[in-house]
């Protein structure tokens, strides 16, 4: 199990961790029945929080922030020498930790996405994860909620006995969600990305070959490259740019502002 605590990638701090000790943190958390926000960041996350100073506050202030993304697993050993055996992606976390919750009698609940997906996700999890209990599976409303409508989401999902929630809202949106809600839930609440559509099966994922050399970016930038080509192509190049900073030690003297958030954003 590899657990070293967290460095900074352009400001962002992330954990140097796997998936082992990424689960044994969240399960234990779930069990103590303790608020514990988590997000799995590949390139597009870590740049949210290195040009948003408020987004960057949310995102320091959570419990874990894994490595997502090939290219923040290297950056990680080009930055700070610390190598990982692999990156820990959303969809996989996910996976893992549904299958401990099983093993260990606690309940999820899944918020986000569309009711079709959550549907589909729904019956493939209960299938592949014997004795999994879902105690609630709700649709993102795809807009702001009222302070009424907020609180309300809180304790539905409170009240349903469940204690993990999984997040699929999209980035930032997600993270935004787990950093003003984990504390209100008071049991782990995970941002996991595209994690619902690829287990719902609405989405395809890329093969494992593609995944493992650091091109997963280049398969759905092809999938939809009307919507992703400013995420995978200028924003992926301006992180390769930062980063270069960083290691080179200019960008490592900057001290990256953090703004603590003037309110609550409520996207639900």
């Amino acid at each position: 199990m590899i657990d070293r605590g967290k460095r900074s990638i352009l400001g962002v701090d992330v954990d140097v961790v796997d998936y082992e000790g990424a689960v044994e943190k969240i399960i234990a958390a779930a069990r103590a029945r303790r608020p514990f926000g988590v997000s799995a960041l590949a390139v597009h996350g870590v740049m949210t929080g290195a040009l948003d100073p408020e987004h960057l506050y949310r995102l320091n202030r959570l419990d874990l922030v894994t490595p997502d993304g090939q290219p923040v697993r290297w950056a990680l050993r080009w930055l700070h020498g610390e190598k990982l055996p692999a990156r820990v992606s959303g969809p996989e976390l996910m996976e893992l930790v549904c299958e401990s919750a099983a093993e260990n009698g606690l309940p999820v609940y899944l918020y986000g996405s569309r009711p079709e997906v959550l549907d589909k996700l729904r019956s493939n999890l209960m299938r592949r994860y014997a004795g999994l209990r879902i105690a609630g599976a709700e649709p993102s409303r795809f807009r702001t909620l009222s302070a009424d409508e907020d609180a309300e989401l809180d304790a539905r999902i409170r009240n349903s006995g469940a204690r993990i929630v999984f997040v699929g809202l999209g980035c930032p949106r997600q993270e935004v969600f787990v950093f003003e809600h984990a504390e209100a839930l008071g049991m782990p609440a995970l941002a996991v990305g595209a994690a619902f559509d690829f287990h719902a099966g609405t989405v395809t994922r890329a093969p494992h070959w593609m995944r493992s050399a650091g091109l997963e970016w280049l398969f759905r930038l092809l999938q939809d490259p009307k919507r992703l080509w400013r995420r995978y192509i200028l924003l992926g190049l301006l992180f390769l740019f930062m980063i270069i900073e960083q290691a080179s030690g200019f960008r490592g003297q900057i001290s990256y502002e953090q703004r603590a958030p003037s309110g609550k954003l409520r996207l639900g």
